[in-house]
């Protein structure tokens, strides 16, 4: 019989291999169902399973109802996350005209900026966005004009899932403006293709302080919007810039353009520097949880973000492809994966040896 992935139980058994956009099965024939086949369906919007009409107990398996509605939700979504590559596609087109005037001299008109992101912002509330994959669409050429649209929904997005209902969108706001000041340094940073030498990286340094002052008397931006601004590149230790304040000086939104400001950069290719896994970047960012990053933004951030991989294809460093099933929480860059050429499941917690090299995207 025919069902749709969210009529499964634990226990079905799948009648005919399930085969995705990729002619890889994502689950073989015969598999008894878990949990975690139900997750990878959904991820992949499957709409219908074949599934025999008895358990593996042998009892008589009855499909639960399910509202014709609701079977087209997963498709909604998808039309969903197109319009939102659009969209996203063309906040940045427009950033980038608007650094131009700032570079020309320009004022930051903050309702142009709130005109912008806001419609971005409305498709967090409403669909699943894989906020995992975001520096896929940046290129080396626009590298910086995609951050700061990257970096404003991850922000936004984050300070939402901490409980921020009000401010949320203030953070993200702030995001897009934390760089505003590198317009008002010299223009070879953004053409320079090697590694910034000590004098150059002093004069970026000078970029948050550059910014606060764009946005220091519009009435609009809110003090702890100017804050984040201004502390976005500030670290707990206090090794951070412009000024190095510690933790108890930091605020909380600045924290969160932080976590949200590297990753982005450590998932990007840029023109300097190869882009990273971001499975390997979120390790090395969970290994400064104490120096660099607050603590519970960060864990949040990962928390996140690890939730919206399930059923996401990867490649292994040993060259195979996979995808994700399970996520255990206290090991996220180090999920459950069944590799597409075989039913082998790696538990990679396991596996030191193993990790993976690459989200696959097409």
């Amino acid at each position: 019989m025919q069902v749709h992935p969210q009529q499964l139980i634990t226990g079905c058994i799948i009648t005919k291999a399930v085969i995705g956009k990729s002619k890889h099965p994502i689950i073989e024939k015969n598999t008894v169902v878990e949990e975690k086949h139900i997750k990878a369906l959904e991820h992949f919007n499957i709409d219908m399973v074949e599934v025999s009409a008895k358990l593996q107990s042998g009892s008589d398996y009855i499909p639960k109802s399910y509202d014709e509605n609701d079977l087209n939700e997963s498709k909604v979504q998808r039309e969903s996350q197109t319009s939102f590559d659009t969209l996203y596609l063309q906040a940045v087109s427009d950033y980038k005209s608007m650094f131009k005037k700032w570079q020309g001299g320009g004022s930051v008109d903050i309702y142009l900026v709130r005109k912008i992101m806001m419609p971005l912002f409305e498709y967090l509330k409403d669909i699943s966005l894989d906020l995992f994959l975001l520096h896929k669409f940046a290129t080396k050429e626009d590298y910086f004009y995609h951050h700061g649209v990257a970096v404003s929904l991850l922000s936004a997005h984050l300070a939402k899932k901490m409980g921020y209902e009000k401010e949320w969108t203030q953070v993200g706001i702030a995001g897009i403006l934390a760089d505003s000041g590198m317009a008002k340094l010299s223009e070879n940073w953004l053409l320079k293709e090697s590694r910034l030498t000590i004098a150059e990286y002093e004069e970026i340094k000078k970029h948050p302080t550059l910014s606060y002052r764009m946005v220091e008397d519009i009435p609009s931006v809110t003090k702890e919007m100017k804050l984040a601004i201004l502390q976005h590149h500030e670290r707990i230790d206090g090794s951070g810039y412009p000024i190095g304040v510690k933790e108890e000086k930091i605020h909380t939104f600045a924290k969160i353009i932080a976590v949200s400001d590297t990753y982005h950069a450590m998932t990007s290719e840029r023109v300097y520097r190869k882009k990273q896994s971001p499975f390997k970047v979120v390790e090395e960012m969970l290994k400064m949880k104490y120096q660099k990053f607050d603590y519970p933004v960060l864990q949040k951030f990962v928390d996140t973000l690890m939730n919206y991989t399930i059923g996401t294809r990867v490649k292994l460093s040993t060259g195979k492809e996979a995808f994700i099933v399970f996520i255990d929480q206290n090991a996220p860059t180090r999920p459950m994966v069944r590799l597409m050429d075989s039913t082998e499941i790696i538990e990679l917690k396991d596996k030191p040896a193993i990790f993976i090299d690459s989200i696959i995207t097409d």
